[in-house]
């Protein structure tokens, strides 16, 4: 089962994100609901956006598309940068710069722990 945690830290203008574990198709749609209500009260485009993924596992096949979509999101969001810290996982960081460079998502910046 996948975790996730959204922190607004408005001051220092960042939203942290924590994910953890496996998501499923569920966990995905849960944590996209809880970052649209998150967002609605800031303007993304002076925020950085900061995913803490050491404790994410590697996406399933099916899972892929959803979170090809959150990247999407994120681009369409126009953060001024996206950072994402992994554990060495090699594996998972190949996995988000590819669907990063699919959607364009340009400012993406993938941080080996």
């Amino acid at each position: 089962m996948g975790k996730f945690n959204l922190k607004t830290d408005a001051s220092n203008k960042v939203l942290h994100i924590e994910l953890e574990g496996s998501f499923s198709q569920e966990d995905g749609l849960r944590s996209i609901s809880a970052y649209q209500d998150t967002i609605s009260t800031i303007n993304t485009k002076e925020f950085n956006l900061d995913i803490d993924c050491k404790k994410l596992n590697v996406t399933a096949p099916e899972i892929v598309p959803l979170l090809e979509g959150c990247l999407a999101m994120f681009k369409k969001d126009e953060y001024k940068k996206v950072v994402l810290t992994l554990e060495n996982n090699a594996i998972l960081k190949m996995q988000l710069a590819r669907l990063g460079r699919t959607v364009g998502l340009d400012n993406l910046e993938i941080i080996s722990a």
